[in-house]
């Protein structure tokens, strides 16, 4: 079931957690940067409030243009694979075979999309230690992870992927999103609709990364094992952020986005579904069934291809009730706790070992994914913390349209949970802006592997699909229609 080496691992990391969990309190707690927002001076324009704030911080722009380098190398990590691969190939540059293997692993892991921000965390904590110290540095680190609690999201992640990417809760998620999919016949086309219309919307009750883990393991199953072309792998794909982006909007705790603005502003379930939920999945049903129109062909040939009823077929052996019910459990605590970083790894640990006593009714334990989906998370909250002296101001100075244009726009390359969350530090905002920040940021939630933190976790279980990585032009060519849909959706009803 499980490795020693992987044991080794996960063990290594609840001790480091443990410890950090108590010891980490005698640590300072109140680092001299990033600065409170409430602290700089307001200059009375927006240029002279960016210009002020760089004066007084340098390193504000040095933290800016250290993000904006992570951002580039994302759109550009194939480069390295291909370096990778001429390095190989001994088209490069000609080295000893040990050497050769340990370039290529280093210039693999550079074009890897879950390890960039993590990287160039690398210079962003040199260049901290070199402006304010060591000490600040260790303080900085310390808010961070116990007083802000920034890291308890991706920790979360990590745990929810792991199980909800398990045989029996897949082969639960597969019959119940199989009663939809029999009223079209069980057929691709029918199976296709279902995941994407129903799943998402799931991810308001069982979160967002459980949900876009699920539907993407099913539409391996039911979809892109079939081989659709380019074109409505993209599209799919497309589909699938931006549904999971919107879909966690029927209550207030699944979507990361919502979550952090939620108790700020008192938000409550009722609330969400009253002004977000019925839009979300209205958006949701457009989308899908009107791309399922317009791919009307493809399906035609997919289903003369591999014969109607083929995607029907039942995902798993039988499994006994107990498990899923118990899988299902692990579940639900683990959404209960998810600000609880020691609970929610204790609960992982005792997961892993259920899985050991029922392995004949499991797949091998997959964390290598969540591990990266986790890191990737840690490193985008942690260069995400230094991008409030320029996002706040701007969202001040913006209308309620603007706002919600210029909400899409940055979602686009920050995680739409980091712009919610500044937009709830902002003193002032009235209910139309509070709205339409939120609607922007999810609406602009599948326009690139960034913009939502989900996406990643649904990438790496679809990326051997599309060659080991997504063009991020194709997926944002793909993803412009069904923005648009769930952005008129949530703009003009309101």
């Amino acid at each position: 079931m499980m490795t020693h080496s992987k044991k080794t691992i996960l063990g290594m990391m609840l001790l480091a957690l443990l410890a950090g969990a108590a010891f980490g309190a005698d640590a300072p707690s109140s680092p001299v940067f990033p600065v409170p927002l409430s602290d700089y001076p307001d200059a009375g324009s927006l240029p002279g409030n960016l210009d002020a704030r760089i004066k007084a911080y340098p390193f504000n722009l040095f933290a800016s243009i250290i993000f904006l380098c992570a951002i580039v190398h994302t759109f550009c990590h194939r480069i390295f694979i291909r370096l990778a691969d001429k390095v190989k190939a001994r088209n490069f540059i000609r080295l000893r075979p040990h050497q050769e293997n340990i370039c290529c692993r280093i210039l693999h892991m550079l074009g890897e999309v879950e390890v960039v921000f993590a990287f160039w965390l690398i210079p962003l904590f040199a260049g901290y230690i070199f402006a304010f110290g060591w000490g600040e540095f260790t303080s900085y680190i310390h808010n961070m992870a116990y007083v802000g609690d920034k890291y308890a999201e991706p920790v979360f992640v990590v745990a929810i992927m792991a199980m909800a990417s398990t045989k029996p809760v897949v082969h639960f998620a597969s019959c119940f999103i199989r009663i939809f999919a029999k009223i079209g016949g069980g057929t691709i086309k029918a199976w296709w609709c279902a995941i994407l219309c129903v799943g998402p919307l799931l991810g308001s009750f069982i979160t967002e990364p459980a949900a876009i883990t699920i539907c993407a393991i099913l539409l391996v199953n039911h979809f892109f094992r079939h081989n659709p072309g380019e074109k409505f792998k993209y599209a799919t794909v497309a589909l699938l952020f931006v549904s999971v982006s919107v879909g966690g909007t029927l209550t207030h705790f699944a979507a990361p986005p919502v979550l952090m603005v939620a108790r700020t502003w008192g938000w409550d379930s009722a609330f969400m579904l009253a002004n977000f939920g019925w839009k979300a999945a209205l958006g949701v049903f457009v989308c899908v069934f009107a791309s399922a129109y317009f791919f009307r062909k493809e399906f035609a040939a997919l289903s003369a291809a591999v014969g109607d009823g083929q995607s029907a077929a039942a995902t798993a052996s039988k499994i006994p009730p107990w498990v899923v019910i118990a899988h299902l459990a692990f579940l639900a605590a683990t959404v209960l706790v998810m600000h609880h970083v020691v609970l929610v790894f204790l609960l992982l640990f005792a997961f892993i070992a259920f899985m050991e006593v029922s392995q004949e009714y499991q797949y091998e334990v997959n964390i290598r994914g969540p591990l990266l989906v986790g890191i990737f998370l840690a490193a985008l909250v942690t260069h995400g913390s230094f991008q409030s002296w320029w996002i706040e101001p701007v969202l001040m100075e913006l209308n309620p349209l603007g706002l919600f244009l210029v909400s899409i726009f940055l979602t686009s390359f920050n995680d739409n949970a980091a712009i919610t969350y500044l937009a709830s530090l902002v003193p002032g905002f009235t209910a139309d802006m509070k709205y339409f920040v939120v609607a922007g940021a999810v609406s602009g939630g599948g326009l690139t592997i960034l913009a939502n933190a989900p996406n990643l976790a649904g990438f790496s279980i679809l990326k051997s699909f599309f060659g080991g990585d997504l063009s991020a032009k194709k997926l944002l060519t793909a993803a412009i229609f069904p923005t648009l849909v769930v952005s008129a959706i949530f703009y003009f009803p309101h």
